[in-house]
């Protein structure tokens, strides 16, 4: 199959106005193929040659302008349009296409638990040439008119307002311009919940067997979506350009959610049929608000090439989480005073679960500007590797400080003007910039090169010095004292950072750990090498980027890091702590932090945290990468013991059922961290935890897993678990494991369906990956290293890149961590078979792998 190039698209672009797509598809042909009936109407500029694509299982027919073409001359995906005259043309194609259980296209789903069947389409970059054939690329925008006939009993949903005209045929209303990536349908017996906002319909839907879920949590999630679509008409000029406002919640979905116009699609365990965190609910919240900013920046105005995602993503992170935090910020203070739980700052998640995707990815051999140079995104498959966290979450950063540079009016205003030039239309990073530029007598411009051209990140270092101690006041303030402070950068761009400065707390003021606040002030990075003088006695705590505004990793002096170690939990504000932890957190990876040190503050400031989000992150980090990645087998048992103790911990603090969320959290990781089967047996037999939670599937599925990690129990029983829960978390659950038992057996056979049998959807081989590989099994799995790398590379040539991502993520020897895993990893990156989906993972992954390794190795030294 071939690749689109920019410089095919620009000439095509050129080339050809498209003007409408009338599509005919039908679903009920087979569980195998649908018929797919496409008619474009386009317009030649002059007369030449084009192509256009189509994947089809069988090419029925093509005709130009009532004349038949041979579909014998498909190549590929390319089918050719040669000696075209000047002027309209009228293209039919008449094709079968195939199914996907990848995620990609249009994907059927039957659902274990009742037997209903769903089909829905994600069309993102190349993936429409599977569902219908197109002039596929974002600057060719169309109307498209989509009839769809469904099985008796479905109901269909698109961009547009979808009608039953009977007998199992659907018409949707045609769009308004958009790209073809963004064209959506979704078929099946769904359960929907509607009401009208605005004076549009808006509806949520989920398959029929997650409806008491679904309807459990429809008024939150309706009335975030209602607050959110009120607030972006406040910011924008521009009313919501689409017809209805839909979210489907389908299954087996790739990526979080989809921009789809009037149809968003998310993945379905977004409809929790589990208990969650109110961090998890907000979570959701957010990726609604993210898919909402995108009909805005992403579908009424588009990118002109894929160089320029960021546009997309970053303006969509950074508006879902600034737009939620308005939202909910003032209903918390209501509903605080009516004693139910708030929504917390969204920031604070984004640091600490979002901002480190950024850092990681920016420090990888795969970094890439969040603007990168038009070269060097020279085709789709290349521009499919830039969705990481530097095209959203620091691309997100980098707007935020923006905003906070510009101020949200001229921000605003820059915003408006790009939608008022380029709606229905398309747009690049210079229309971008120069409609901000229009807006404020600040260089935007120059903002542009620095941050968004550039790549890497920053180290801000603070040095402080003081006079000697004397008599000094609590506050610190005293005796006419002074202190002064230098930040050094290891960078190359400028930072306005926030300096917050911390005393220790005495009496009334908060007892022994806690921390006051003495001042904030701003302070440019580079400066001019003067040191920043401050009156009275140096703080006990000054912490860089104090509101954490700026992407940089910071590192505190010396004083202020003894500080820390005993009064984290002391500092007041969430943020302030985030940006602490997040620093914590990267002097570990950089090898300036012992992996014990880590968890010993974890140990002692998690049991005081407030922040449900911080506390998720500082565990996953210490569980998933301290503990599994970057500590010496040596200091392994204790590390384990660290960890369970915290969270045994924790369970014993939130007994009174006053944090329901802490506790969940906590039993989470305790079962994950279990060395021993005892209590998880228990808590199983009984269906509960003593003094709660009650086992629900989720908890059930979790004590199993790590129950067959811990060779503690048996096929057996994870069949009697399966069979009751058939739902498709269940079999994924059941899936997992069985890939997990400690058996030679166990693990073939895992391996086999793996890299072997290519029938695994999606979700079965991801949950069948996360099972097999397992700290402490190296004895069976050390053989599966070697043959991972040549088994991958042909996987993912035959099943394509979703495939290739699943395999590179959730397949990699990620604890092998040893030189000679490194060595086999970079030498299968010479293999010519290799894709460019998962060649950019195994860099990654690799390049991570490394990172453990000196982490390991600092630590053996230092012993």
């Amino acid at each position: 199959m071939s690749v689109l190039t920019r410089d095919e698209a620009q000439t095509r672009a050129q080339f050809l106005d498209v003007e409408r797509y009338t599509i005919a598809l039908d679903l009920t042909t087979g569980e195998e193929t649908f018929d797919s009936r496409t008619v474009i109407r386009f317009t030649a500029r002059a007369a030449g040659d084009t192509f256009v694509e189509v994947k089809p299982a069988t090419l029925r027919s093509i005709s130009l302008d009532g004349q038949p073409l041979d579909p014998a001359l498909l190549d590929g995906n390319r089918y050719p349009l040669t000696a075209l005259a000047a002027g309209p043309h009228e293209l039919n194609i008449d094709a079968a296409m195939r199914y996907s259980r990848t995620g990609e296209g249009m994907h059927r789903f039957t659902d274990p638990t009742d037997g209903e069947t769903y089909a829905y389409t994600q069309l993102f970059m190349e993936d429409v040439q599977r569902v219908f054939a197109a002039f596929d690329q974002p600057d060719l925008k169309s109307v498209f008119s989509i009839d769809v006939t469904a099985p008796e009993g479905w109901t269909v949903l698109g961009n547009g307002v979808a009608e039953h005209v009977g007998e199992g045929r659907w018409t949707i209303a045609a769009t308004p311009l958009v790209s073809t990536y963004l064209v959506a349908v979704a078929a099946g017996p769904w359960h929907s919940v509607t009401t009208e906002h605005a004076g549009l319909p808006f509806g949520i839907h989920c398959r029929r067997s997650l409806a008491p879920y679904l309807d459990a949590d429809a008024d939150e999630i309706l009335d975030i979506t209602r607050a959110l679509y009120d607030r972006y008409h406040e910011k924008f000029d521009e009313p919501y350009p689409f017809d209805s406002y839909d979210q489907a919640f389908v299954p087996e979905f790739n990526a979080g959610a989809m921009e789809n116009p009037g149809l968003v699609t998310f993945r379905d365990e977004f409809v929790y049929r589990s208990a969650v965190t109110d961090t998890e609910r907000q979570t959701r919240a957010m990726v609604i608000a993210h898919e909402m900013a995108h009909m805005w920046f992403g579908d009424l105005v588009t990118l002109t090439w894929w160089d320029d995602i960021w546009l997309n993503e970053s303006f969509a992170e950074y508006m879902g989480y600034q737009t939620l935090n308005e939202v909910t910020l003032p209903r918390a203070l209501n509903s605080a005073s009516a004693g139910e739980a708030p929504f917390p700052d969204t920031w604070v998640d984004f640091g600490v679960a979002r901002k480190g995707w950024g850092y990681d990815a920016d420090q990888r051999p795969s970094t890439h500007p969040v603007a990168p140079d038009p070269d060097a995104v020279p085709d789709t498959a290349s521009a499919l590797l830039n969705f990481d966290g530097i095209s959203y979450s620091k691309g997100a950063s980098a707007l935020r400080q923006l905003v906070a540079w510009l101020g949200e009016k001229d921000f605003l205003a820059g915003i408006n003007t790009h939608f008022a030039r380029h709606k229905f239309a398309n747009a690049t990073l210079a229309d971008f910039i120069d409609n901000l530029a229009s807006a404020t007598d600040r260089d935007v411009h120059a903002w542009a090169e620095q941050w968004l051209r550039t790549t890497g990140v920053d180290t801000l270092t603070a040095e402080i010095t003081a006079p000697e101690p004397a008599e000094t006041a609590p506050n610190g303030n005293g005796n006419g004292q002074s202190w002064a402070l230098a930040v050094t950068r290891d960078g190359s761009r400028p930072h306005r950072i926030t300096v917050g400065t911390y005393d220790h707390a005495l009496g009334a003021q908060g007892g022994p750990g806690h921390l006051a606040p003495r001042d904030r002030f701003e302070l440019d990075v580079p400066g001019d090498g003067t040191p920043t003088i401050r009156p009275g006695r140096r703080p006990a705590l000054v912490v860089l980027n104090d509101g954490d505004l700026t992407y940089a990793k910071v590192r505190l002096d010396t004083a202020s890091w003894d500080t820390v170690l005993t009064s984290l939990s002391g500092i007041p504000d969430a943020l302030t702590r985030a940006v602490v932890w997040n620093a914590a957190r990267d002097m570990v990876r950089d090898a300036q932090l012992s992996p014990a040190t880590y968890l010993a503050a974890a140990r002692t400031h998690l049991p005081h945290e407030t922040d449900l989000a911080l506390v998720q992150g500082v565990l996953s980090f210490a569980a998933g990468q301290v503990v599994d990645r970057y500590t010496i087998p040596e200091d392994l048992p204790a590390a384990r013991a660290t960890l369970t103790d915290l969270c045994r911990d924790l369970i014993r603090r939130t007994e009174d059922g006053s944090r329901p969320g802490l506790r969940l959290i906590a039993v989470r990781h305790f079962i994950d961290a279990a060395t021993q089967p005892d209590t998880l047996r228990t808590w199983l037999d009984e269906g509960t935890v003593h003094g709660g939670p009650e086992l629900d599937p989720e908890l059930r599925w979790r004590i199993l897993t790590r129950l067959a990690v811990l060779g503690a129990t048996d096929e057996a029983a994870i069949a009697t678990a399966l069979a009751a829960d058939p739902s498709a978390t269940g079999r994924e659950g059941a899936a997992r494991c069985r890939a997990a038992l400690p058996t030679v057996e166990a693990k073939a056979a895992a391996w086999d369906a793996l890299f072997s049998d290519d029938t695994l959807s999606n979700y079965l081989f991801t949950a069948t990956a996360q099972g097999f590989w397992q700290p402490g099994q190296e004895e069976l799995t050390d053989d599966y290293v070697a043959r991972f790398y040549p088994d991958a590379i042909a996987l993912a040539a035959r099943r394509g890149p979703a495939i290739a991502e699943a395999a590179g993520r959730y397949a990699f020897p990620a604890y092998a961590v040893d030189p000679v895993s490194l060595g086999t990893g970079t030498r299968a990156l010479e293999d010519p078979d290799l894709i460019p989906a998962l060649r950019r993972k195994l860099v990654d992954q690799l390049d991570d792998l490394r990172r453990a390794l000196a982490v390991r190795s600092a630590v053996a030294l230092a012993d």
